[in-house]
């Protein structure tokens, strides 16, 4: 009986030695129960098949591999792959297997084989790791013979696919690299085409040339000088020889035509007019050698005009005087003015190409910045085209030969080393889990019965019972009396015999509560 008294370890005693069959009869029925249950259920056998994952024969380090995911993800997707129903759909029909669910369709007919498959990794220790050297694959089925058969047709469709993928996935490299690569060509291309359209465009300007455009500039600016400088001395020796001429036609004239013809005045006016240009760049207006020159010029002007004058009212017929060749001196000068006039021209027009060079070289100066800074962009641009297309030509290269060696057979292999095996006994139902469940199964319900009696059983047994739920010492008991009990009886009163009772071998008083 249960209340709200405490109870001990011999309280706990007595109600196993009270409920003993209760307790022994359930576990020893349930077993055998269990057990004759197992001879009703459908045998199940189980085929193993274990596959080894081969390193490649080529080291990593020289031949990088082209599946480098780890292998429980490839597993993983691969058992995606293999368990779907379009791939198991085949082998049920092929050997006729769930043929009470097809009804039920063929999706449910691929979920029932597919909770009958289970892959699992095989794993090795090595210096204190955990690697993974291959895997499992287990098929149950309703007999050894289709347990066998089914699991190397699952088998065979991961060797398969691993090699499908392993290959679809070099294939796929190749290609795309290959495409990568065509792009980054054709992007270096442009690129090439880009430098080589500026450096023809900004030849001499590009970066790297400014101190030689500088030693250009300051090798001009040399030149320049020293060439206005010689056109200068050149005009001053053509003035020079314009005076001594006009000095000597003056004088020629003077002597053998009297000094009054038209066209030698105007030829020494001329003469004086250049020499007052000459002067005037050299000297102000206030100097002597203008004042002078500006009142020879007058004087010449006056002379001119006389002469015309005189000439017009000269008669028409009288017949003019047969030129006279100049004499050798007048002509030497002539022929020396205009040997000055020659080279003037000549170092006028290289003077004019001078300052145009200048002009270049001097704009290259003043661009060079920004050129520098356009031709930095279009380096880099350029530098990096070619760098990503180095490095798409390597790794195809190197994609190449990893699919080479897949072709070849010396990347990462799965080889079959347990062939799916023959079961020779079932792996459903294992009687002896069975019954051992049956066991422990047994002993709860024993227990759960006897604490049910327990729980309905208002005796009181002991003096303590008594005194908790009477709240009434006990003042006596009455002894047993009568014969010698035999060994029989005294087996029987030692179980009936309550723990803890200090009148042991005396009669119990019991009494039984309505509540």
């Amino acid at each position: 009986m249960f209340g709200h008294r405490e109870l001990s370890f011999d309280d706990y005693l007595g109600m196993a030695r009270r409920r003993i069959w209760v307790l022994i009869i359930p576990v020893l029925l349930a077993p055998v129960l269990t057990y004759l249950v197992t001879l009703y259920l459908p045998s199940l056998y189980t085929s193993q098949a274990k596959v080894l994952i081969e390193q490649p024969q080529v080291a990593p380090e020289l031949v990088h591999p082209i599946v480098s995911q780890r292998l429980d993800v490839r597993l993983a997707l691969m058992q995606q792959q293999v368990l779907s129903r379009a791939r198991l759909e085949p082998i049920i029909q092929r050997y006729g297997l769930y043929k009470e669910i097809a009804s039920r369709g063929p999706e449910e007919m691929a979920a029932r084989m597919r909770s009958r498959i289970e892959v699992g990794l095989l794993t090795t220790e090595s210096n204190g790791r955990t690697e993974i050297s291959g895997f499992r694959i287990n098929f149950t089925g309703e007999s050894p013979q289709q347990a066998q058969q089914v699991c190397s047709e699952v088998t065979g469709l991961f060797l398969e696919e691993n090699l499908r993928q392993r290959e679809q996935m070099a294939v796929g490299t190749i290609d795309f690299l290959q495409k990568q690569q065509q792009e980054a060509k054709k992007n270096l291309d442009e690129q090439d085409a880009k430098l080589a359209d500026f450096k023809s465009k900004y030849l001499g300007q590009l970066p790297g040339r400014e101190d030689t455009n500088l030693s250009e500039v300051m090798t001009l600016n040399n030149q320049l000088e020293a060439l206005t400088e010689s056109i200068y001395r050149a005009q001053q020796d053509k003035s020079y020889a314009e005076t001594m001429l006009t000095q000597q036609v003056s004088a020629y004239e003077s002597t053998h035509k009297g000094g009054n013809n038209p066209a030698s005045l105007e030829q020494q006016l001329a003469a004086q007019q250049d020499q007052l240009v000459v002067l005037e760049g050299r000297y102000t207006s206030n100097h002597p050698d203008i004042i002078k020159a500006k009142h020879d010029i007058e004087q010449l002007k006056k002379k001119l005009e006389e002469a015309r004058i005189a000439q017009s009212k000269q008669p028409s017929d009288m017949p003019n005087d047969n030129p006279a060749l100049d004499p050798p001196a007048i002509q030497q000068l002539r022929y020396q003015i205009h040997q000055y006039d020659e080279t003037i021209k000549a170092k006028t027009r290289e003077q004019e190409r001078l300052q145009r060079q200048l002009a270049v070289y001097q704009g290259r100066l003043n661009v060079s910045p920004a050129i520098e800074e356009q031709y930095k962009q279009l380096t880099r641009d350029y530098q990096t085209a070619r760098d990503t297309y180095n490095d798409l030509l390597a790794k195809k290269t190197q994609s190449e030969i990893s699919t080479d060696l897949e072709r070849r057979q010396q990347g990462e292999q799965f080889r079959l080393i347990d062939p799916p095996n023959y079961p020779t006994k079932p792996s459903y139902p294992d009687r002896l889990k069975f019954a051992m469940g049956g066991l422990g199964g047994g002993l709860a319900l024993g227990f759960g019965i006897a604490l049910l009696i327990e729980m309905r059983d208002k005796s009181l047994r002991t003096e303590k019972d008594i005194e908790f739920y009477l709240e009434t010492p006990a003042l006596g008991v009455v002894p047993r009396i009568g014969e010698q009990p035999s060994n029989g009886d005294a087996r029987k009163r030692f179980w009936k015999r309550v723990p803890g009772n200090p009148f042991a071998g005396q009669q119990q008083v019991t009494s039984k509560l309505d509540s």
